[in-house]
């Protein structure tokens, strides 16, 4: 590989400009929003630095190319014109992950088979010896993606995708990505320097993310990534991650300020102690039962107010209207003096029945599920006048990998 690597971060969708600003911070290099993601260079180092620092990214990609890939033996072709040997060796296993958009191919699984014999064929002619495949914990994961007859083919730098922490170790039946938690925390201006308060907290995700935050803790610190075991350079790799966490665990600071969260649901806050727990944030973090509708007095502080209510599906008897009531009365609750609220809507309903006229907002998809976010001062802060959500870039209609919202989780 070159000095500097071509890369694309994979992100949700309407969080392009997100990512682009944080990959700047990390270092990176020749920056451009696409739909879906953000291309950019950056040197090993640097890629490891997104992968050990990215908040908001779901995937650090190394693109291979892009070919005609007309029927099953173009695409077998496509692939096999791939210089592999300088990717594999025959000791690495691989694996082959397959998306599909608007494709004369019906079945991703076909797709992979496909890659996955023209690898093992050209490797066996170059090198007399073939890799095994490894669908659980491969060496080297390959990613293809399949845009009618445009196949694009990428390394993943990080294995399993970025969203997985290591704290979540009891979910709640929809939960929020870790990444999408943060990157609503970035537009929402959050930098750990003021009091969080999630009065719908579910499994945690808001306040474990913005704890991190105020910790000053690497996202990607507690966990491994698949350039570790890539054969040219993997050992390379490895000393640059030593060096990147220890100066990372270093660096840690002291959480100054309040993280509270409450939830209704005895379920969902016993998931939220355990998954902050695991994240190692129970002393950050304040946990206890409580509606939000009916919250106790905050800190006379201030500070953020971030939550993700409901969308509909689990508020109970009611329908349409019940929500426009739950909604009507989140309206009065939060809007408490000296505290910013930003609200992630899943429900068209929300925007008016909350009865406050919003000062910023932001298009963005949860899942597949397509949101806003929605901020609005606090009350008689003229300070707050105008929320930090800003104006995302109207992104490319390029993308090497599926967007990250399509088939995603919903929350």
């Amino acid at each position: 590989m070159a000095e500097r690597l071509a890369l694309f971060a994979t992100t949700a969708r309407g969080t392009e400009d997100l990512l682009a600003e944080e990959l700047k911070e990390l270092g990176a290099r020749r920056i451009r929003q696409d739909r879906g993601g953000v291309r950019f260079m950056a040197s090993l180092d640097e890629a490891l630095m997104v992968c050990l620092w990215s908040r908001i990214a779901m995937r650090v990609l190394y693109p291979l190319g892009e070919f005609e890939a007309r029927g099953a033996q173009g695409l077998y072709d496509a692939v096999a014109t791939v210089p592999w040997e300088e990717h594999l060796t025959p000791e690495t296993t691989f694996a082959v992950e397959a998306t599909l958009k608007d494709s004369e191919h019906s079945h991703t699984g076909f797709v992979a088979l496909k890659v996955k014999d023209a690898i093992v064929d050209r490797m066996r002619e170059k090198l007399k010896a073939r890799p095994d495949v490894d669908t659980r914990q491969p060496d080297v994961s390959v990613v293809a993606h399949l845009v009618r007859e445009r196949l694009s083919l990428s390394l993943d730098l990080c294995g399993d995708p970025l969203n997985r922490r290591g704290y979540r170790v009891r979910p709640t039946p929809a939960p929020l990505k870790e990444t999408l938690a943060a990157a609503l925390l970035r537009a929402s201006g959050y930098t750990g320097e003021e009091a969080l308060v999630d009065p719908m907290c579910g499994s945690g995700t808001i306040l474990i993310e913005g704890g991190l935050i105020a910790r000053r803790r690497a996202p990607g610190i507690a966990r491994d990534f698949a350039v570790e075991q890539w054969p040219h350079l993997g050992a390379r790799a490895r000393e640059l991650l030593a060096d990147l966490r220890a100066d990372a665990r270093r660096n840690e600071r002291k959480v100054e300020v309040p993280i509270l969260g409450f939830d209704k649901d005895p379920e969902a806050l016993e998931a939220a102690r355990r998954n902050v727990k695991a994240a190692k944030l129970a002393e950050e973090i304040h946990l206890e039962e409580g509606d939000a509708t009916k919250l106790p007095p905050l800190p006379a502080s201030g500070g953020l107010i971030l939550t993700n209510p409901p969308y509909g599906d689990r508020l109970g008897s009611g329908g349409q209207k019940g929500m426009k009531s739950f909604y009507f009365k989140l309206g009065d609750t939060l809007r408490v003096p000296g505290w910013r609220v930003f609200v992630l809507s899943g429900n068209p309903a929300f925007e008016s029945a909350f009865h406050a006229r919003p000062r910023g907002r932001r298009d963005l998809w949860n899942g597949p599920i397509a949101c806003t976010l929605l901020g609005y001062p606090s009350p008689f802060s003229p300070r707050d006048s105008e929320a930090p959500l800003g104006v995302p870039e109207e992104a490319l209609d390029v993308a090497p990998v599926r967007p990250e919202n399509e088939g995603e989780e919903q929350g």
